[in-house]
């Protein structure tokens, strides 16, 4: 995958129209309002043409013209509004991105005109994490597939970057490699096949690891996950530990990173009907996001010790599947009741999530496509975050507005636990009613935390979005590397 990044170059110098020319493709930058065309190479030709076309910089939209050079470059426009979004600027830059993809350039240029240092860093970043993710190829099966063209260079004039673009780079092969890894079909990506891949990895970038297959599981009591995996045909499944541990010692505290790795979801005894059966081999995007923040996290060699846990397994139907009112004990003792077995993410996330606070970390994010009730609050354009700690909702916000990749918090009442008591056990697993469960799901999850740790719980209903999200072009998001290194990196939720 990393074959698929090119080399970034970097000029402090405007762009001038001898070397605009030898460029096919282009990219300006320029403020949104007031912006002085005049310091564009044929800044003529494009003012005229904006004010044929009626087109307005300040609009959100890129403007896409062709030069009259004797290359005929192609020439996307974005108006850069300095107190705007990130999710905006991003957006903006999909926009100007995408404007080439069909020219398939080898090499593409980013020029800056008039731009404070401020706003050109933030536009250039922006720009460069969406050509790293449209230029990625996502799984193609076809019997006679595409052939795409490398990027294999992308010029940057009028400004070079303080501190370099090593992040957007390692966010960037964090998030190709969760959406790679959730477009793969499921007969491709099987939990034995998962594994695989994913110790493959960990053997590149020495990372430990340890698999609790289902034979240690049941030894370990984990009732829990095991209830959802005795539905399968393979004994494949089990709970992926590993482990990047940072060159230098630290003081600074560890991170736990925990994923729902359902590979499909049929809905188990209670069977989904084909249209929300239809795209479930997604249903394993959040072991993915947690992945592709730890690769990021260690290509950026942080300092403090992170710890990925990935929850592998399949919702099967079968005549071993669990089923509507069984009582099975999870691996902390508590008992479950089943109320319903498409409720399968929380209960491998419950024996997950326990295992991975025993440890001890000072903080705990996990990532699960895990109710159908947060993208009905939110859509599928930002995702629900949860946490044990009041103090971290406005950093979770900020972290999304920072990132553009946005979350929006939900609260955990402690009334709400009424709705999951049970008769016959610790607590019912979730309800039969259309009554918040995104929240009750996270009620759930937060009885399997011991050692009190911090905790955030990241719901991602904007693992898909039809026609992209922020700066990614695919439906395939793999939303939650940009936000998390937000969260971890700026906003130091480890410090």
């Amino acid at each position: 995958m990393h074959s698929d990044i090119p080399k970034i170059r970097q000029d402090a110098n405007r762009l001038s129209t001898k070397t605009l020319d030898i460029h096919a493709n282009a990219i300006f930058l320029v403020p949104a309002k007031n912006a002085d065309l005049n310091l564009l190479p044929y800044g003529k030709e494009i003012s005229q043409r904006l004010w044929r076309a009626s087109h307005k910089l300040d609009g959100g939209k890129p403007f896409v013209t062709e030069i009259p050079n004797r290359t005929g470059t192609r020439v996307s426009i974005g108006g850069v509004d300095p107190h705007g979004s990130a999710f905006d600027l991003l957006t903006l830059a999909r926009g100007l991105v995408a404007a080439h993809k069909s020219h398939k350039p080898g090499q593409l240029l980013i020029a800056c005109f008039g731009l404070k240092p401020k706003d050109a860093e933030r536009a250039c970043e922006a720009v460069l994490a969406a050509i790293l993710a449209t230029h990625f190829s996502l799984p193609d099966y076809k019997s006679k597939p595409e052939k795409p063209t490398k990027l294999r260079e992308v010029h940057i004039h009028g400004h070079v970057a303080s501190h370099g673009y090593d992040r957007t780079i390692a966010e960037a092969h964090g998030n190709n490699l969760a959406r790679y890894l959730t477009a793969l079909p499921p007969n491709e990506l099987t939990p034995a096949m998962y594994r695989r891949r994913i110790e493959k990895l960990a053997r590149g970038y020495g990372w430990k690891t340890e698999f609790l297959d289902v034979k240690k599981l049941k030894t370990r009591g984990a009732g829990a996950f095991l209830a959802v995996a005795q539905g399968s045909p393979e004994p494949d499944a089990g709970i992926l530990h590993l482990r990047y541990t940072p060159k230098k010692k630290s003081t600074r505290k560890s991170l736990a990173l925990v994923g729902k790795g359902i590979c499909f979801d049929t809905g188990g005894t209670n069977l989904k009907p084909a249209k929300y059966m239809h795209g479930m081999h997604e249903d394993m995007e959040g072991s993915a996001v947690a992945l592709g923040t730890l690769l990021a996290l260690s290509e950026l060699k942080t300092d403090f010790q992170v710890d990925g846990w990935l929850a592998l397994a399949q919702n099967h139907i079968g005549p071993k599947a669990y089923k509507q009112n069984d009582v099975v004990k999870a691996a902390n003792g508590k008992t479950i009741e089943v109320t319903h077995t498409d409720a399968e993410g929380r209960m491998v996330l419950a024996d997950t999530l326990y295992f991975a606070s025993r440890e001890k970390p000072n903080l705990i994010v996990d990532y699960a496509t895990l109710t159908g009730a947060c993208v009905g609050a939110l859509s599928t354009r930002m995702s629900g975050a949860f946490t044990n700690r009041e103090k971290l909702v406005p950093i979770l916000i900020k972290a999304g507005e920072d990132s553009g990749e946005r979350v929006w918090p939900f609260p955990l009442p402690k009334d709400y636990e009424e709705a999951l008591k049970s008769e016959i056990a610790d607590i019912k697993q979730c309800t039969l009613e259309n009554d918040a469960d995104h929240i009750l799901a996270a009620t759930f999850l937060k009885n399997f935390l011991v050692n009190d740790p911090d905790w955030v719980h990241v719901d991602l209903s904007s693992g898909n979005h039809k026609g992209g999200l922020a700066h990614v072009p695919t439906d395939t998001t793999g939303f939650g590397v940009r936000f998390s290194l937000n969260l971890l990196l700026d906003q130091r939720l480890l410090k």
